[in-house]
C-alpha cells in the first residue's frame, strides 16, 4: 500500500515537472525571445537613426568645406557649357557672351556720373597723363608663378614704365576683342555729342551674322545713341555696336580701321601691331602683342570717357520702340572679379576670345597704396581661368609690395 502511494506520488511529481517545463518552453521562452528581439531591434533602430543623423551632418559639413575650397572648379563647371557656345560656336569674340548665358545678377551697377573736373576711377598722377607709352625690362623683371595658366602675358607698372613680369609678352599674338579698347579710344577722340544717334543698318546685321559676332541686340533700323554704341562695344563686346560706332565716326568700317592703324602708329607700335577690323575677328594681318595691348590700354585710360566706360559693370541702353525697356548689358569680367581677393581693386577690363588666342583679357588694378598695374594674359584655358589668372597675378605682386 505504501509502495503504491509512493509510486503515485512520484508519478504526480513527474507530471508537475513536465507541465512546468512545458509551460516554460511554450510561454516563458517565447516571451523572453520576443523581448530580446524587440530590444535588439530597437537598439539597431536607435543606432541606425543616430548614425543617419551623424552621417548627414558630416556630409553637410564636408560639402560646405568642399564648396569653399573648390570655388574655382565649381564656378568653372557652371559656365562650361556656356563657354563652348560662346567660344566654339561664336567665333568673335569675347567670353562675356558665355557669362550672359549663365545670367549672374548678384552685383549692383557701378554707374558713375561725371561732373565738371571729375575723373572716373584711377589717379591722373598714377597714369601720368601725356607721358610716352613704353615700359622697359629691368634686372628685377620676372615671370608669372606656375599657378598662372596663361600661355603668354605681361604685367606693367605704368607709373614707372617698368615691366614687372613677362611671359612671351612681346611675341606676336591675336588680340581678339581686346582690339575694342582701341576701337573705343579712337571713337572717343572723335565724338563730340554722346546723345547723337545712329541708325543700325542691314550691312551691320549681315556682318554680325556672317562672322558670328557677340552682339548687344540692336535691330536693323533701330535708332540708338552714340553713348549706347560706346557702352555696347565694351561691356558685352557687341560687334553690332562697334560696327555702328565705326560707321558713325568714319563713314565706313574700312575708313575707321585706317584711323585705328594711324593711332597705332602715333603710339609707336606700328611695327608690332596692325588691325584689319574693329571687332577683333581673326585675320592673319590682324595682330598685336601683350605688351602693345597693355600700352593701348594705358592710352585709353588717359581718356576720361574711356575710363568711364571701361569701369562700368552694368548699363542699360536708352529705350527705343524696338526695346521699350532698353537692353541691360554687363562687363562680366569686372562683375565676377570684384569679389575675388587679389589684394587690390581691379578697376578697368576688356576681354576677348577667338580660337587662335583662347580666352584673353587686359585689365588695370590698383593696390591699397594706389600702385597701378596693367595686366594682359592670353589663352588661359577658359573664361574663369582667365579671371583667376588676373587674381593670382595681381595678388602675387600686391602682396610683394605690401
Amino acid at each position: 500500500m505504501e509502495r503504491r502511494r509512493a509510486r503515485i506520488h512520484e508519478a504526480r511529481r513527474r507530471r508537475r515537472i513536465k507541465r512546468r517545463m512545458r509551460w516554460i518552453v511554450t510561454r516563458i521562452v517565447p516571451f523572453c525571445l520576443a523581448i530580446v528581439l524587440v530590444l535588439t531591434g530597437a537598439g539597431f533602430g536607435i543606432k541606425g537613426l543616430v548614425t543617419l543623423i551623424r552621417d548627414h551632418a558630416g556630409s553637410v559639413q564636408q560639402a560646405d568645406a568642399k564648396a569653399q575650397s573648390t570655388d574655382i572648379a565649381a564656378q568653372t563647371e557652371d559656365v562650361q557649357a556656356a563657354e563652348i557656345v560662346a567660344g566654339e560656336n561664336a567665333g568673335t569674340g569675347d567670353f562675356d557672351a558665355a557669362a550672359d548665358i549663365v545670367g549672374d545678377t548678384a552685383n549692383p551697377s557701378s554707374a558713375i556720373t561725371l561732373e565738371d573736373g571729375e575723373t572716373v576711377g584711377g589717379n591722373d598722377a598714377d597714369l601720368i597723363q601725356g607721358a610716352p607709352f613704353y615700359a622697359d625690362r629691368t634686372e628685377y623683371t620676372g615671370t608669372f608663378q606656375p599657378d598662372v595658366l596663361a600661355e603668354r602675358g605681361i604685367l606693367i607698372d605704368p607709373k614707372t614704365h617698368t615691366i614687372i613680369a613677362d611671359k612671351g609678352g612681346t611675341e606676336r599674338m591675336i588680340p581678339a576683342s581686346m582690339t575694342k579698347v582701341l576701337t573705343l579710344l579712337v571713337a572717343a577722340e572723335h565724338i563730340t555729342d554722346l546723345e547723337d544717334t545712329f541708325t543700325m543698318t542691314v550691312e551691320i546685321g549681315d556682318y554680325v551674322k556672317e562672322h558670328d559676332l557677340s552682339f548687344v541686340g540692336f535691330n536693323t533700323g533701330e535708332v540708338v545713341t552714340v553713348r549706347d554704341l560706346l557702352y555696347g562695344t565694351i561691356l558685352p563686346s557687341g560687334g553690332d555696336a562697334a560696327l555702328g560706332l565705326a560707321t558713325y565716326v568714319a563713314g565706313s568700317h574700312e575708313a575707321f580701321v585706317d584711323m585705328m592703324n594711324e593711332k597705332v602708329a602715333q603710339l609707336g607700335f606700328s611695327e608690332t601691331t596692325h588691325f584689319t577690323n574693329c571687332v577683333g575677328i581673326y585675320d592673319e594681318n590682324h595682330y598685336s602683342t601683350c605688351y602693345d595691348i597693355a600700352m593701348i590700354m594705358q592710352a585709353a585710360l588717359e581718356n576720361e570717357l574711356c575710363r568711364q566706360i571701361l569701369t562700368e559693370h552694368i548699363y542699360t541702353t536708352k529705350p527705343t520702340p524696338q526695346h521699350p525697356a532698353g537692353i541691360e548689358i554687363s562687363n562680366w569680367f569686372l562683375r565676377r572679379i570684384e569679389d575675388k581677393d587679389c589684394g587690390g581693386l581691379v578697376m578697368y577690363a576688356k576681354t576677348g576670345y577667338v580660337k587662335e588666342s583662347g580666352y584673353c583679357a587686359v585689365s588695370y588694378a590698383e593696390g591699397p597704396d594706389g600702385q597701378p598695374y596693367i595686366c594682359v594674359t592670353l589663352n588661359s584655358g577658359s573664361s574663369w581661368k582667365c579671371i583667376y589668372d588676373h587674381v593670382r597675378i595681381y595678388g602675387d605682386y600686391f602682396m610683394l609690395n605690401g
